[in-house]
């Protein structure tokens, strides 16, 4: 038997046995007649750990354990993405396993393990998830695996899968679901209104007959006349309308609400609207910037063009420097000519830092629809929301609601310059958003 000793490691079990004969032999030491039973004890203890070790390296090769770590094609920013791993023991006897998969270092998880009792030549699935918060190329290491056999002296490590590596992309797991949601009119289970329509403010499809539960305001008296039965004109929603998302990568987009910064709660909302839009049969496009332009994708209208956007997406950085609205307003006077929807995701701190932006932002709100999304501060709210129990929490408070009080006096001074404002809070961003992009697609804004 040859026992390669890097792959050996003793376990908690023969630890305590060595302690309990270290204990005996004392004792045999002071009274003499346990000598006999502590060596008869040792002999025991070395005899086991032989036939253990006997048990973990078989002469008939070392491939008794086979395993294997599935990855997706990519994770999901913010969401629970599942990964599996499959074990099969060729093992003559059950063994018991302890699974150790060395995660990426982005995840800050060190006590990983999973355990299983493993029957020979029966596949065993087990499968946990991961929430990455940040997007990236994520390494995983090696996937080790430590098998013991009935007597639980000694474990054997196998390794597997060292080096794999993933990408972590905005949300689609998000974004599917909205999709789902949109195709099949369920949207207004998530969250997502209803909205009434006030007129027609849609583009003429044809003319068809009339159906119990038309408006009677879309009877086209000529065509009845002529066909001696009612029509009516159908409608649909007016298309090839160009929106744009577009992203701050300042400094103030940098805070963190439950682990993810509010940059990655705005790529992943402009994926998702970006996509609702395609299926809207809009043109979508993007731009993020900072105290300069980092990236610009034009409105298009094709399917494979949410790709081009995921892709950019994915390897937007951001940068502790002041966005400078100069820059996106100028890129935009040269760059987009057709009247269009910007959504733009920002976050204003203070009133003053807004009023030194609503200049340029009602310039472009002149030309085009403009909505300003920001963030509420949840940790201010939940600061406001507990008692104070002395007087520096009864300041503290004070101060918290001043910033509260700041927000919605940037909401009516983005409003009065006439510009769309969406003051949301970080969780409720993807919802309220595709709200609003449905309600100016029902009023005909655009």
């Amino acid at each position: 038997m040859k026992v390669p000793f890097k792959s050996v490691y003793t376990n908690k079990l023969f630890y305590n046995l060595l302690w309990s004969l270290v204990v005996l032999f004392v004792i045999a030491f002071l009274w003499k007649p346990f000598f006999a039973i502590a060596m008869l004890a040792l002999m025991a203890f070395i005899g086991a750990a032989l036939v253990d070790l006997l048990m973990l390296y078989p002469k008939d090769g070392d491939k008794h354990i086979l395993a294997k770590r599935s990855l997706p094609e990519k994770f999901s920013n913010g969401d629970l993405n599942r990964v599996t791993i499959t074990v099969e023991s060729h093992f003559p006897y059950p063994v018991k396993l302890s699974i150790i998969d060395e995660l990426p270092p982005q995840f800050q998880i060190r006590d990983f393990d999973l355990s299983a009792n493993l029957q020979s030549g029966k596949p065993l699935v087990k499968s946990y998830s991961l929430r990455p918060v940040e997007r990236g190329e994520y390494e995983f290491g090696a996937l080790n695996i430590y098998a013991r056999a009935k007597v639980g002296f000694f474990s054997r490590r196998y390794r597997f899968d060292s080096g794999a590596s993933i990408k972590v992309y905005p949300s689609f797991i998000q974004m599917k679901r909205y999709e789902i949601m949109a195709i099949s009119n369920r949207l207004s289970e998530i969250g997502v209104k209803k909205i009434r329509r006030i007129g027609h403010h849609s583009e003429f499809d044809q003319i068809r007959d009339y159906i119990k539960g038309d408006d009677i305001r879309t009877i086209n008296w000529k065509a009845t006349a002529r066909m001696a039965n009612l029509m009516v004109n159908q409608y649909q929603d007016e298309r090839s309308q160009q929106v744009f998302c577009m992203i701050d990568m300042g400094r103030t987009m940098k805070m963190p609400f439950d682990g993810i910064t509010l940059l990655d709660y705005a790529i992943n909302t402009s994926l998702i609207i970006s996509n609702i839009a395609l299926l809207k049969h809009d043109k979508t496009g993007l731009v993020s910037f900072d105290d300069k332009i980092r990236a610009m994708l034009p409105a298009r209208g094709e399917g494979k063009h949410l790709q081009a956007i995921m892709e950019v997406l994915y390897n937007q950085k951001s940068s502790f420097a002041e966005h400078n609205i100069e820059a996106l307003y100028s890129l935009v006077r040269n760059k987009i000519h057709q009247r269009s929807l910007f959504i733009l995701f920002t976050n204003f701190e203070s009133l003053e830092s807004a009023k030194r932006d609503i200049s340029l932002l009602a310039k472009l709100a002149s030309k085009h629809l403009l909505m300003v999304v920001f963030f509420e501060n949840d940790e201010i709210i939940r600061m406001i929301n507990h008692g104070a129990e002395d007087a520096e929490e009864i300041y503290k408070q004070a101060i918290a609601e001043k910033f509260v009080y700041d927000k919605k006096q940037i909401v009516k001074e983005l409003e009065r310059s006439g510009i769309y404002a969406l003051l949301t809070k970080p969780e409720q961003l993807t919802v309220d958003t595709m709200n609003r992009y449905l309600e100016f697609k029902s009023r005909g804004l655009l």
